[in-house]
């Protein structure tokens, strides 16, 4: 069963920095795109940050410049650099796979990120 393990969530101050990582494990399939997306409390979840096998970006404008998304497709992970932190990036983040084989897209469990003032 294919799983996406998340690490590297916490407590941070505003201006400070943290660093994701997911690894899609039990899986023998190179994983096509992969991103990460969060939900607020009280918003829906959003799309944070989108990478392709061949290493293509994208990033919500409130994260542009601050956030990078990268991957090892050896491993297949991806990492989410967090730079200047703020309040309103406070959320649950969630890693976001998809694959050749069914269901086609996996979520990992969630890792909470809060920016404390």
């Amino acid at each position: 069963q294919v799983q996406l393990v998340e690490s590297g969530g916490g407590l941070v101050q505003p201006g400070g920095s943290l660093r994701l990582s997911c690894v899609v494990s039990g899986s023998f399939f190179s994983t096509n795109t992969m991103a990460w997306y969060r939900r607020a409390p009280e918003k829906e979840r959003e799309l944070v940050a989108r990478i392709t096998r061949y290493g293509s970006t994208n990033y919500a404008d409130s994260v542009k410049g601050r956030f990078t998304i990268s991957r090892d497709n050896f491993k297949n992970a991806i990492y989410l650099q967090m730079n200047s932190l703020k309040p309103e990036d406070t959320a649950v983040y969630y890693c976001y796979a998809e694959g050749p084989r069914s269901p086609y897209y996996y979520w990992g469990q969630g890792t909470q990120v809060t920016v404390s003032s």
